[in-house]
């Protein structure tokens, strides 16, 4: 069975970091493109950040460039998300998810399994 735990989250001010860690069991991470997704109250969940299997290409939203990078290790089945200058618009409940064999898409419905989100609140 398959299992992802996010980490990571937590309050902070708007110009802090956070990492994200998320832990894959169950499969090797190696055959999965992964993605970090974000729910704000009220908001649909949105892309954020993927990266391919090797971790050689990533993609990202508009509203982290520059801001958002995310990496993989994958001897260590874990991936990454870290996140700078953080906004207050930032804050939501943050997925990472894997899709076997996929290269990093945006579209949620690509990915196969989800974590169980971890929560990140900037405040101004």
């Amino acid at each position: 069975q398959v299992q992802l735990v996010e980490s990571g989250g937590g309050k902070v001010q708007a110009g802090d970091s956070l990492r994200l860690s998320c832990v894959v069991s169950g499969r090797p991470f190696s055959e999965y493109a992964m993605a970090w997704f974000r729910q704000a109250p009220g908001k649909e969940r949105a892309f954020v950040i993927a990266i391919n299997r090797s971790g050689a290409s990533t993609s990202f939203a508009d509203s982290v460039k520059g801001r958002f990078t995310i990496s993989r290790d994958n001897a260590k089945n874990t991936g990454y998300l870290q996140m700078n200058s953080l906004k207050p618009e930032d804050t939501a409940v943050y997925y990472c998810a894997i899709d076997f064999l996929g290269g990093g898409s945006y579209r949620p419905d690509d990915y196969d399994y989800w974590g169980q989100g971890t929560q990140v609140f900037v405040s101004s």
